[in-house]
């Protein structure tokens, strides 16, 4: 027997319409690229949105059509992720800081019809153009073309498209299965690959990630998502926020920490998200203008393992809530978030705090799970450590042209993570599994070294890498860079890891470097670090 209740496809056209609808006057604060800012509404977004889709219609763009991105945080990016979704089309944000061949290949790999660019991007583009092998209308966000067009003389206006369209155009209807919107992985190892979002999976993760033990966006909320929307779809915030008409601030492509702080205190920003090196930015620019962040109530901070001390200097100093989460393009990401129980309200501060700083524990949508070489599960000790797969009705099952044989692991996506898993599920990630030490037939975390070592005064990053070693096999190097006129003593440096670790696990060396290499999204790339100091213990 079937329950008798309505049914309807989970669309994302029914997250805007819900926006504007019961949430039509709520602001979207919007910096644009020349550093100006406007404001505007869901219901003039929602408006404009439909405006998109019945253009792209009239222009004979077909079900599923690609439409890329290359833009930054702003007001039409944000009615581009609802009117080529909503219209029935696919909307795939489009990471700049990839190399250019890198972006050529997932452009065509793609087959991206319609290019949609912010005018920084347009002589990165012009630089592709020849390139690119579906590519058919570029379209740019700026409101004027100008000097853009120069380089790419095809190129027509937004505003003048959507004029094209219609404001009462009316949402097509559809299997919720259908393809939505694509991301493409970073690409530390091989091509970037692509992970295609459907808009069950992404009203879903919405829900994941409004739920109080999870982000928990509401409408009280005003939302700063410094994380771009070109990565993984700005951890889904957009989708997430109209869900509950949540007020929004765009902060455009001024990311520095000067202009963030700005932004927290002119809006009154209560919700900011973000990776690591962003709010290292912040917290030095709010302590420079003597700002205390008061509207901030609490920060997301994923990407990377983000250091117990930011953490106690977010609590401490600004009485900040931070919120540890983690998560995968391939999960659409949000894959835990670090909130307590309620038997931890029972805990002794420190050992509260100390809680806070693991990667959380899973939202409902999502299972995890760690196995040994083997693939047999391990237990949920929170001291056993293994290979951390994750399945879930967020979470793929095949990269985008390839097999679900070619991605899955017994139904599981395996994250190439090495993890423990507590009894409540919380995930604490060690180290990625190409990255961990192991040192004389012992494991080494390199991430726990970072947290230790970015805590110490003198040193403004840093990462840990195992090297050869003659006797143990591998042995951690830290490579760091010096705080702005700084230059601390190696000794001085170790010294930091005193009492929090065995001795043993203490990095052999220190070396500096003016810089970190990363990738797209900001990642360390250690497999560079390893091949420039491969023979510091050994040469």
């Amino acid at each position: 027997m079937l329950g008798q209740m309505m049914t309807a496809p989970l669309l994302i056209s029914g997250l805007i319409t819900h926006a504007a609808r019961y949430h039509g006057s709520t602001e979207i604060v919007s910096v644009d690229t020349g550093g100006g800012s406007e404001v505007t509404t869901w219901g003039q977004v929602e408006a404009n949105a439909r405006r998109l889709a019945s253009a792209l219609a009239r222009r004979g763009l077909g079900a599923q059509a690609r439409c890329g991105t290359i833009a930054w945080n702003n007001r039409r990016h944000l009615e581009i992720y609802f009117g080529v979704s909503g219209g029935g089309f696919v909307c795939h944000t489009i990471n700049p800081r990839l190399f250019p061949e890198q972006l050529i290949y997932i452009i065509n790999h793609a087959e991206d019809e319609v290019l949609f660019i912010d005018s920084t991007f347009a002589p990165l583009l012009a630089g592709l153009r020849d390139a690119l092998k579906t590519v058919r209308l570029i379209v740019l966000l700026d409101p004027v073309v100008g000097e853009a067009a120069e380089a790419l003389p095809e190129m027509i206006a937004y505003d003048d498209l959507i004029a094209e369209g219609d404001a009462g155009f009316a949402w097509p209807s559809f299997d919720e299965a259908t393809a939505s919107s694509l991301c493409y992985t970073s690409g530390t190892t091989g091509h970037p690959k692509g992970v295609l979002y459907s808009h069950r999976s992404t009203v879903l993760h919405s829900l994941a990630c409004n739920l109080k033990d999870s982000l928990g966006f509401s409408a009280m909320d005003v939302v700063l998502p410094v994380v771009p929307m070109f990565h993984v779809n700005a951890w889904g915030t957009p989708y997430a926020c109209a869900m509950v008409g949540a007020r929004m601030v765009l902060p455009g492509p001024g990311l520095d920490g000067a202009s963030l702080v700005g932004l927290v205190d002119r809006y009154r920003v209560s919700v900011a998200l973000g990776v690591p090196t962003i709010w290292l930015g912040l917290l030095g620019a709010a302590e420079a203008a003597n700002s205390t962040l008061s509207s901030l109530k609490r920060t997301i901070v994923g990407g990377s393992a983000c250091p117990p001390s930011m953490i106690a200097t977010f609590r401490d100093r600004y009485d900040v809530e931070t919120l540890h989460a983690w998560g995968m393009t391939e999960m659409s990401p949000i894959g835990t978030v670090n909130q307590p129980l309620a038997k931890h309200l029972d805990l002794e501060r420190d050992a509260l705090h100390r809680l806070r700083e693991n990667q959380g524990r899973p939202p409902w949508g999502v299972e995890l799970r760690i196995v040994d070489d083997d693939g047999a599960p391990l237990p949920q000790d929170g001291r056993t450590q293994g290979q951390l797969l994750v399945r879930g009705h967020f979470i793929l099952d095949a990269y985008f042209h390839m097999s679900e044989a070619d991605t899955l692991q017994d139904g599981w996506f395996n994250t190439g993570d090495i993890a423990t898993l507590d009894p409540d599920g919380y995930l604490t990630i060690l180290d990625r599994a190409k990255d961990i030490i192991k040192s004389g037939g012992e494991w080494i975390s390199s991430v726990e070294l970072e947290n230790i070592a970015i805590a110490h005064p003198g040193l403004a990053d840093a990462a840990v890498i195992g090297v050869p070693h003659r006797k143990w096999g591998e042995r951690p190097v830290l490579v760091a860079v010096a705080a702005d006129g700084k230059q601390p003593a190696t000794a001085a440096v170790l010294s930091i890891f005193d009492g929090r670790i065995a001795s043993w696990q203490v990095p052999d060396a220190v070396v500096f470097v003016e810089e970190l290499p990363r990738n797209a999204t900001g990642k360390v790339l250690k497999r560079d670090l390893r091949a420039t100091f491969s023979n510091i213990l050994t040469g």
